[in-house]
């Protein structure tokens, strides 16, 4: 399967969802491409190559969706998983860091020991928008002593500016509109 046909197959499962999870907010439903066992193991590939040569020790997924692209991402890598959730959903000490996103603000957490130094970890989520939520986590993995090697995401809002917030880090995004 070529680049570009995979592409399209992507585009054309994902569906736009008006007014959630705010009105005013145009949201992107990947659950049909999650759906697809074979669209789900070609995105896995595809977000997996670009990071193949890249020391990635730890991959952490931002709660829910980058969970569910973040582990199989893992398993390819040779890499550990790292939950970032909500608060209170961890259950062992944590650190946690407050942002302002499109829709309101919120916070990010994840175990105090997730990733120590020197893990190199990718971070992985379904949609970069305005980059608040990934800046957090970026912030955060750090904050815990982790290195940053790199950001991947299905898609990339490349109007919203989100890779502007993301401090001149590498990011792959399989898709981008």
């Amino acid at each position: 399967m070529n680049d570009a046909a995979l592409k399209d197959r992507l585009f054309a499962a994902m569906r736009d969802v008006p007014d959630f999870p705010r009105p005013g907010i145009l949201f992107k439903d990947i659950t049909p491409v999650l759906a697809d066992a074979v669209l789900l193991r070609e995105l896995t590939e595809a977000m997996t190559a670009p990071w193949q040569e890249a020391g990635i020790t730890h991959v952490a997924g931002i709660e829910s969706r980058g969970f569910i692209l973040a582990a199989p991402i893992a398993i390819a890598l040779g890499a550990g998983f790292v939950p970032i959730r909500k608060p209170g959903k961890l259950p062992w000490q944590t650190a946690g860091v407050d942002y302002a996103l499109e829709y309101g603000s919120d916070r990010l957490e994840m175990h105090l020991d997730a990733c120590p130094s020197p893990a190199r970890v990718l971070l992985v989520d379904d949609v970069l928008a305005t980059g608040g939520t990934a800046s957090a986590a970026c912030a955060l993995i750090e904050q815990v002593g982790g290195i940053v090697a790199g950001c991947s995401f299905l898609l990339a809002i490349s109007a919203l500016g989100g890779a502007g917030r993301l401090g001149g880090r590498p990011i792959q995004a399989l898709l981008s509109t």
